[in-house]
């Protein structure tokens, strides 16, 4: 019998932010849901986003992804298209809003958004991490660190 193909969580990445991991040292990951219009889902479906400068932020006791871009939906001409770089609201449990608002404040550390997808049951979801800025000799330390790992792979797999 023939296994079933199960997607693996965050499949559908629709918007990444490549230099997250390179710029944070991200010390925990988890799931947060959006508040979106219509014309926004419409235009992530395109495929079409940006989180490139974003970061999550407390406003008034909730937690917000700012400056995020999700471009104005093309689809129709349309009256109620959204403003592309609004503060959209992330929908959390109140545990996790005082634990990250508490790591942001007590710890100094970043709430960095990494992907946007969409889940199994076709809601867009955000992978939010709390994480902490490197230094630039951090950085350099982690390339020289991969760099040297793919040449001993590279050494053993052309003599082993």
């Amino acid at each position: 019998m023939a296994g079933k193909n199960k997607k693996k969580k965050g499949g559908n990445a629709v918007a990444q932010n490549r230099k997250a991991r390179r710029d944070y040292q991200i010390s925990e990951t988890l799931e947060a849901g959006l508040q979106l219009t219509g014309t926004e889902v419409k235009s992530l479906r395109a495929g079409r986003a940006s989180l490139n400068e974003a970061f999550a932020g407390e406003k008034h006791g909730e937690i917000y992804l700012l400056n995020a871009h999700i471009p104005v939906y093309e689809g129709a001409a349309n009256i109620f298209n959204h403003e592309p770089n609004r503060d959209r609201k992330l929908l959390l449990h109140r545990k996790q809003m005082a634990h990250l608002i508490g790591a942001q404040k007590q710890k100094g550390m970043a709430l960095v958004p990494l992907k946007i997808y969409f889940n199994n049951r076709g809601l867009a979801k955000l992978e939010l991490a709390l994480g902490e800025g490197k230094k630039s000799y951090d950085k350099r330390e982690t390339v020289k660190t991969r760099d040297w790992d793919r040449q001993k792979a590279r050494l053993l797999r052309d003599k082993g």
